[in-house]
């Protein structure tokens, strides 16, 4: 069973009389370990999916199994219960707290699963050092560059050890050296068995995941594997070959 599976979703909003389908019967797998992108251009319906997917909203109709969990008949209490230990995520603009510390900044899933303090500390300086900024858990996120910020918030997302990683536009804050380093973590993520769900509106971008789903007007318009496009790359490279 795959670790993501959507049967004919939909979600639908009525505004001044105006009925608006953001995702029109939508259906698809992901499963565990994938590193997969959702592209699409503004107003597609990409960013609703992210949203249902994460548990942040619930669909019209249709049903949603994540982890052998039924999403769509969930209590706001459940999904929050479900955000919070199988779900991260990372933001384009990082939504790091400016009071705290880098060390206090990863801590905070934490605090709301009741554990403990030096725990908590044991587990944040573990995945710091996992993105590169142990040597930086004192500093606040003001003392950091953007591409050190966005580490931080991937270290908090990873913190609580997710099934699923959501990052909405990574890299979208970002200059193109450092956002390659940062899809470049994703990838390497992914390879350790996290699964990644990357939202864009990239196609340079979402070439560098394993899958991508394409999103148009609601509706999954097509999904590409970029390997058997040719288009297996390391962000910053020229496209490899198709393997024969």
């Amino acid at each position: 069973m795959a670790l993501v599976e959507l049967r004919n979703v939909s979600k639908i909003y009525h505004l001044g009389g105006e009925t608006i389908k953001a995702l029109d019967d939508v259906s698809l797998d992901i499963d565990g370990g994938e590193f997969v992108s959702v592209i699409g251009p503004s107003g597609s319906g990409k960013s609703t999916l992210m949203h249902i997917l994460g548990c942040l909203d619930s669909p019209t109709h249709g049903s949603i199994n994540l982890d052998g969990q039924m999403i769509q008949t969930a209590t706001a209490r459940q999904l929050a219960q479900i955000r919070n230990r199988k779900i991260g995520f990372v933001f384009q603009f990082f939504n790091l707290l400016p009071k705290l510390n880098v060390l206090q900044n990863v801590e905070l899933p934490m605090v709301y699963s009741g554990i403990s303090g030096r725990e908590r500390r044991d587990r944040s300086m573990e995945v710091l050092k996992l993105v590169g900024l142990e040597n930086r858990s004192r500093h606040r996120p003001s003392q950091l560059s953007g591409g050190q910020q966005q580490r931080v918030a991937i270290a908090r997302a990873l913190v609580n050890k997710p099934r699923i990683v959501f990052a909405d536009e990574p890299t979208g804050n970002l200059d193109s050296n450092t956002g390659e380093a940062i899809l470049e973590l994703f990838r390497n993520l992914s390879r350790e068995g996290h699964t990644i769900i990357l939202v864009t509106h990239d196609p340079e971008i979402a070439a560098v995941t394993h899958r991508r789903i394409e999103i148009r007007d609601g509706k999954v318009a097509k999904t590409l594997d970029p390997k058997l496009a040719g288009l297996d790359r390391r962000p910053g490279g020229p496209p490899s070959p198709s393997p024969a």
